[in-house]
């Protein structure tokens, strides 16, 4: 088991300098993520809390480490890593090939156990967009992961959600909601190009293809629908 002071002894820094950078980051995860709705946070807005006054290229790591650890252990939460995924229509061509190591991000997962979470810590007023981040990476899947946005709509049209509605009595924009779910990267925008024009695509993004979160709405679709669902067709 690493000494006390043995991890941050090789950057210079005392312990004390060590426990203010930690905290300083599990602040920044913590208010970020509360103030943009749950949006992944890039790992270089991290790494730049630690290098605006420290220099040794791997402190950055080293003091998000620690504070990983701490939040999981003080706060109940999970950070997790998140690689960006680039859409399909681009998985071929030199630009996948420059996603770049700053392509990593974070998001904080509740490490409390369901009933607990719902019971204490869920906040009634943004359930709304749980459900609706449900329905709508529900029907992206079942497209088989990719579907056209004029397709999307006419689904979501059918529970009484159009894109047009600015006023929607419980998401309020409804178009707005739709676009914090790319923000939120649970689905990312693909246009492809194509003699007949260009058309827009939804595309599950990194946090709907998690294996956890893939894995829990295979088996709610399934439940749902009463049978394999990839016998749905909705494409």
């Amino acid at each position: 088991m690493e000494n006390p002071g043995e991890g941050f002894s090789q950057f210079d820094i005392s312990k004390e300098e060590k426990d203010k950078l930690v905290a300083e980051v599990i602040r920044y995860i913590l208010f970020k993520t509360h103030q943009s709705s749950g949006c992944p946070i890039k790992r270089e807005e991290l790494s730049q809390l630690v290098t605006k006054n420290y220099r040794h290229r791997l402190l950055p790591a080293y003091i998000i480490n620690q504070a990983k650890e701490k939040l999981s252990s003080t706060f109940g939460y999970e950070l997790r890593e998140l690689q960006r995924s680039r859409p399909s229509s681009a998985n071929q061509s030199r630009l996948s090939q420059q996603s770049g190591i700053d392509a990593k991000s974070y998001v904080i997962i509740s490490q409390l156990p369901a009933e607990v979470y719902k019971k204490y810590v869920e906040d009634v007023n943004t359930s709304h967009m749980t459900g609706f981040t449900f329905v709508v990476v529900s029907i992206v899947q079942l497209a088989g992961g990719k579907i056209a946005e004029d397709n999307l709509w006419h689904h979501l049209k059918r529970m009484g959600l159009h894109e047009s509605d600015g006023n929607h009595p419980v998401l309020g924009n409804v178009k707005q909601a739709l676009e914090m779910l790319v923000q939120q990267r649970y689905l990312q925008k693909d246009k492809v190009s194509s003699p007949e024009g260009s058309t827009l695509f939804y595309e599950l993004a990194e946090r709907a293809l998690e294996g956890t979160v893939s894995g829990r709405i295979k088996q709610y679709i399934t439940q749902i629908v009463k049978k394999d669902s990839a016998t749905v067709d909705i494409s």
